[in-house]
């Protein structure tokens, strides 16, 4: 049955600060570095908040955790269960498992593993994690990235967490390469399709070929300088989705100017009688 979701990203204005991973080459270690943002409430709040709207579940991107320790951890799968919202995904926003520099590639890896126990104790279903930033037409990298991804999918496995990987960077900026990324990878590999990574003529066409083997479809829209989303574009990728089967989590994606709520609340409109036509 589908749903609606949505993911931190867009409320990035109002969540506090933003904690970025950066790879530091001179140390040949993780950094984090942060960037300030208004907090007009917390990652712990926002669960009751986004049931109150309207949303049955949420994706939170690993650069809005305050703290990863275990009892913050417990506290936010706390927060959801409190809320009746789930926990779908937790988006790793960094790594590349298809880095050229071997000491950092296998960093990568063992921060990603951290995450997945993270996801763990914090109550995550799935982590996102990034398939790589090689070209979509090197086949080693797909390679790499697919074996890589079946190990890291193993190990969460034994945490009772799935890991899944997005049509986001280089290495699966085409439906084709998403494909024979899945294809190497396995059955136990997740995808999510983001409408806004797919590009050029046939954008609708790579939307339907990838959605039906997703878990979440991330409903990010073209807007104009106020934040309008573009209405007829966006409905022509509903109606692709819907088409192929699709029927699970829709996450509304606003990163336009204003209030994000509000900018959410316009997506919302559009995407609310998709949600109905499924069930």
């Amino acid at each position: 049955m589908s749903y609606l979701s949505i993911s931190t990203w867009s409320l990035h204005r109002i969540l506090g600060p933003l904690r970025w991973t950066v790879w530091d080459a001179e140390t040949g270690s993780h950094q984090t570095k942060e960037q300030e943002q208004p907090q007009i409430f917390t990652l712990l709040e926002l669960p009751a908040e986004a049931a109150e709207r309207g949303y049955q579940a949420i994706e939170v991107c690993h650069f809005h955790f305050p703290s990863t320790e275990p009892a913050y951890l417990e506290q936010l799968r706390s927060s959801f269960q409190a809320a009746g919202v789930k926990f779908d995904t937790l988006l790793l926003d960094y790594g590349d498992l298809t880095a050229s520099d071997e000491t950092k590639r296998l960093a990568d890896l063992s921060l990603i593993r951290k995450w997945i126990a993270i996801a763990s104790l914090c109550g995550a279903k799935q982590i996102r994690v990034i398939a790589g930033e090689a070209a979509p037409t090197d086949e080693k990298a797909l390679q790499i990235s697919a074996a890589s991804l079946a190990e890291l999918a193993n190990y969460a496995a034994s945490k009772g967490v799935h890991v899944i990987t997005e049509n986001f960077k280089s290495l699966t900026s085409t439906a084709e390469s998403s494909l024979k990324l899945l294809t190497k990878a396995g059955k136990g590999i997740g995808f999510i399709t983001d409408f806004g990574n797919y590009h050029g003529a046939g954008k609708i066409a790579e939307i339907g070929a990838t959605a039906h083997l997703s878990v979440s479809v991330h409903v990010k829209p073209t807007y104009d300088e106020a934040g309008f989303p573009d209405k007829d574009e966006l409905i022509s990728y509903l109606n692709k989705v819907q088409e192929v089967g699709y029927n699970r989590a829709y996450v509304l994606i606003y990163d336009g100017p204003g209030d994000m709520w509000q900018g959410l609340e316009r997506v919302k409109t559009i995407v609310e009688p998709f949600i109905v036509a499924t069930r």
